[in-house]
């Protein structure tokens, strides 16, 4: 009699196996050059470069034997090496739903997918907690005021005045308030 082995999707199964990886950016020259008004290339699409090639080496991590593919074996590799089991069989499965010309291998743009969903879906879950902040739906912003309320709601009594220069710590732009965008930086 065979046994139902359910497999989970990637997306759900690679959060719960420690996939997210967190890239440590170094100070260099060429990343100092973001802001350089000399570049011919717009600072959001230098960004997306940057995280390209931050994604093309860990992919050359998980690329053991440097043929450009990630083989079940070596994702096994590399969950052995953070402590974490998954079977043959498991991390085929994982490949195959992954795997868009049908080798049974990842190459760097089916990887490069992975990543983007997981970082999306990552996304999603933060709009989530930055709503639950806002004062009133679709402000945009937390304010002092929500986040002392927010605050109350989860126990943490805190005065106005130490919201105040809670916000004034992630505010970037010096509005009195944090947008999306200064608690995506924030939550990273």
């Amino acid at each position: 009699m065979a046994t139902d082995r359910r497999i989970p999707k990637p997306s759900k199964w690679f959060p719960n196996k420690s996939l997210r990886l967190s890239f440590h950016r170094r100070r260099s020259k060429s990343s100092s050059t973001l802001s350089s008004p000399s570049s011919p290339l717009s600072p959001c699409t230098q960004r997306n470069n940057l995280k390209e090639n931050e994604l093309k080496e860990v992919f050359r991590h998980f690329d053991g034997d440097g043929d450009q593919k990630i083989s079940a074996l070596e994702l096994r590799s590399y969950f052995g090496s953070i402590g974490e089991y998954i079977s043959h069989e498991q991390a085929q499965a994982v490949i195959d739903d992954l795997d868009s010309d049908g080798d049974r291998l990842l190459d760097f743009n089916d990887f490069f997918k992975l990543m983007k969903r997981e970082a999306n879906e990552e996304d999603d879950d933060l709009k989530k907690a930055f709503e639950m902040f806002e004062m009133e739906k679709g402000s945009g912003c937390i304010t002092p005021k929500s986040l002392q309320r927010m605050l109350h709601r989860l126990g943490d009594a805190k005065s106005y005045d130490e919201c105040v220069a809670m916000i004034h710590v992630f505010d970037i732009d010096g509005n009195g308030v944090i947008d999306f965008q200064e608690f995506h930086q924030m939550m990273a």
